[in-house]
């Protein structure tokens, strides 16, 4: 999770289980385990908490994609453990605080959730499991065609996992949310459309394109502190009890921000009638407000 201090990242890493490209100052990262559809483990775990502390650190990255190789988007958890699989006192994901052990797709979520990057999911193919619950706390989600959605907890025996019992009803809605995941039953990217799970579907060999052209709006367009700053306003305010919690918040932003040379340069290009060129930074330049929301503590 973001814990106040960046790190210059001049290479990008190489890993296991994942692809991380940069181009344009879009970072794509491909789930890539596709002789396994792509399905969740410890390793991929680890490696993507690692990119996105990677993508966090390093200021060329406006804008990231998640997507999957292959014919899927992730397929779950690993079920090479057999019946055990999801038997915590078997297989350790996460580590164990007070004799509980941690949901390892939820410390991928709430590091995503921690994101100071923009996020869009481009699901590929299915996405089920982990695979969907995971990207839930992304800010938007693209389908193909071929994509297939399955909270599918119930048929396996076990309850949502990754954070989905926060983000999903805020995303959908309690009672789609109750829908799927009661029954556990696959859907195809109409109902997920439908369901407001998507922002919309697109034809397979339109994905990506469609994906990096929204990506490109906020990476070429916007002050990359602007969309980090709204990026935390938007989430963290969905719990809030009253309006007078974002008013307080909005109020510190736009003070701040207001007195920037990102509010002064994005004025002065909009009446020149010219591109314009922000320059803070989300590694240097937050408020020293930023982390103004109290982080509970696992127990």
């Amino acid at each position: 999770m973001w814990s106040g201090t960046a790190t210059l990242a001049f290479m990008a890493p190489t890993y296991d289980t994942l692809l991380y490209e940069i181009e344009d100052n879009v970072l794509t990262i491909t789930l890539n385990r596709p002789d396994k559809l792509n399905a969740f483990n410890n390793k991929m775990r680890v490696e993507l908490i690692d990119a996105l502390d990677h993508a966090d650190a390093d200021d060329e990255v406006r804008a990231i994609i998640f997507t999957g190789a292959g014919r899927a988007y992730c397929a779950g958890a690993d079920l090479s453990g057999g019946g055990s699989t999801f038997d915590r006192d078997v297989n350790e994901d996460g580590g164990v605080v007070n004799e509980v052990h941690r949901d390892g797709g939820g410390l991928v979520s709430l590091r995503i959730y921690e994101c100071l990057k923009p996020t869009i999911a481009a699901v590929n193919g299915a996405a089920v499991g982990v695979g969907v619950t995971s990207m839930l706390p992304m800010d938007i989600r693209i389908a193909s065609e071929n994509a297939r959605f399955g909270f599918v907890f119930s048929r396996r025996g076990i309850v949502p996992e990754a954070c989905s019992s926060y983000f999903l009803p805020r995303v959908v809605g309690i009672s789609r949310a109750a829908e799927w995941c009661y029954t556990g039953e696959v859907f195809d990217a109409a109902e997920a459309l439908d369901g407001g799970l998507v922002r919309s579907v697109v034809p397979a060999d339109e994905l990506m394109a469609t994906a990096r052209e929204l990506a490109t709006k906020i990476a070429a367009n916007t002050s990359a502190l602007s969309v980090t700053l709204t990026r935390h306003m938007l989430w963290r305010t969905l719990g809030a009890s009253h309006p007078m919690e974002a008013h307080k918040l909005d109020s510190r932003g736009v003070q701040y921000m207001g007195a920037s040379a990102d509010a002064k340069e994005g004025v002065e290009s909009f009446l020149e009638k010219r591109d314009p060129v922000y320059s803070l930074k989300p590694s240097e330049d937050l408020p020293e407000w930023f982390h103004w929301w109290e982080d509970p503590e696992f127990s």
